[in-house]
């Protein structure tokens, strides 16, 4: 048998299922399976692996000897390097069956737990041109093909305006067209590159610690309102008006200029100041009628048409009459909270970030919404007995955590209060079924319901109802 580290190279290989994080499945010879990165569900293919574990391999297809009747063709230029869009060369209707399946799995494999029939998925209308933020990176020596690399012709423009190769933290790739958001993205990303490069504006080194533009952010509403954020890596007030200058004058319908100096070693805004050039220092989303209010540090759903879907099943499964108390965990800007307010009796709503909590108020008052609160602080903090004693014993939680799931604490304080019912929002179903499978003593799920939320993507979203056994 092979060394341990050795590659090998499988030959007419098929590939049977889809498995998790993108990746598809084949079985080798000796029984072990391969988990593949760039083949579709019915590839017959050789595989050469990468590495080899006591249970698995992984690998890539180097030949093809038969193609899927699942694939189609992908969209972007960029598909296969960049690592944002791994199923897009899936027919949509094949992406849509693995991701229930994935959700069944996790929560019958990994959850052990007792499923009613499982709704059938919610597909999303736009399968392109969904996303309502994307971030983008700054880079002074971007990816290159192996062409370029190849090839003896001197490489003028360094310089990337784009997404991160998978798995290098400081490799980016230069982006021309991404068809995640709609326009005018492209044409604003692609503006601030040239402008940039004209102008000698230095673009970051994340190596090294060095240079000025930093990160570029983008969010759109379906309002049509626009926010950009531009972040420098220190400040120089001339280079940084002149940039942002361009900006308002180039493209007037951006409601909210903002920028942020972050010379720290991660590019993570919670903790940096929000500085507001132009507009306001917010954008508006609307849902039936309400108005939600995002900063640059709001969390919102990325997909502003299938976050309307999932809040509709999120209420339809909370059941509310108008006589309940209703808890929503992890309420972000307070949309779900303020979504099922006018069925509820009051809602309590509870978030760590204190810039969303703040949104949340105003968007309540602007909503004219009376019967909801809310509180800031860490959950496994704040969502204690003193907690519950001073706002009401809640009839119903909502609770929609991070991928991360719920804390144990949190878990153990919804078993210590046992409300009627929970619906848990999750955009982790493997963290979910852990976090189930520790309520399900005293829990019957009831209800689940798989929403995409991330066409051309492997990850799904899935609502579950639990009724108190």
């Amino acid at each position: 048998m092979a060394r341990k580290n050795k590659r090998q190279v499988f030959e007419n290989i098929s590939v049977v299922d889809a498995g998790a994080k993108g990746k598809s499945i084949a079985k080798a010879p000796d029984g072990k399976v391969i988990f593949v990165s760039n083949a579709v569900p019915g590839d017959v293919i050789d595989i050469q692996t990468t590495k080899k574990r006591k249970a698995y391999y992984e690998g890539n297809a180097i030949n093809f000897h038969h193609y899927s009747d699942q694939r189609t063709q992908p969209a972007c230029e960029h598909f296969g390097t960049c690592g944002g869009c791994k199923w897009q060369f899936m027919d949509y209707q094949y992406q849509l069956s693995y991701k229930q399946n994935e959700v069944y799995n996790n929560l019958t494999r990994l959850g052990k737990v007792e499923l009613p029939e499982v709704t059938p998925i919610l597909g999303s209308a736009q399968t392109y041109n969904y996303r309502n933020k994307m971030e983008f990176s700054f880079s002074d020596s971007r990816w290159l093909s192996l062409e370029e690399i190849k090839s003896e012709d001197p490489i003028e423009d360094r310089n990337a305006l784009g997404f991160h190769i998978p798995g290098m933290w400081d490799k980016i790739l230069d982006i021309k067209k991404c068809h995640l958001q709609q326009d005018p993205s492209n044409a604003i990303r692609n503006s601030v590159k040239e402008f940039a490069t004209i102008n000698d504006l230095e673009f970051y080194n994340a190596r090294n610690q060095r240079g000025f533009l930093r990160t570029l952010m983008i969010r759109m509403s379906s309002i049509g309102e626009i926010m950009v954020l531009v972040q420098f890596f220190h400040e120089d007030s001339t280079k940084r008006t002149l940039l942002l200058e361009h900006l308002s004058q180039k493209f007037p319908e951006i409601t909210a200029l903002l920028y942020v100096i972050n010379n720290k070693g991660n590019d993570t805004i919670y903790d940096q100041e929000i500085v507001c050039y132009n507009g306001r220092d917010y954008i508006e989303e609307e849902m039936e009628g309400l108005r939600f209010r995002i900063n640059a540090k709001s969390f919102y759903q990325t997909n502003s048409e299938q976050a309307y879907e999932l809040y509709k099943v999120t209420r339809d499964f909370a059941g509310l009459t108008g006589n309940e108390l209703v808890y929503d965990l992890y309420t972000g800007t307070g949309t779900i909270a303020q979504f099922v307010a006018k069925n509820a009796k009051k809602v309590i709503g509870v978030e760590s970030v204190l810039e969303a909590i703040n949104d949340a108020k105003i968007n309540a008052e602007v909503n004219k919404i009376d019967n909801v609160s809310f509180f800031v602080g860490d959950m496994k903090k704040v969502f204690t007995q003193d907690f519950i004693d001073a706002n009401g014993h809640p009839d119903v939680v909502i609770t929609d955590p991070p991928r991360d799931g719920m804390h144990k604490d949190v878990v153990a304080q919804l078993l210590g209060i046992a409300p009627k019912r929970i619906v848990y929002v999750s955009c982790n179903s493997a963290t979910q079924a852990r976090d189930l499978a520790l309520m399900d003593d005293a829990y019957k799920i009831i209800k689940v319901q798989p929403v995409d939320m991330f066409p051309q993507t492997y990850h799904v979203e899935n609502v579950v109802l639990l009724e108190k056994r």
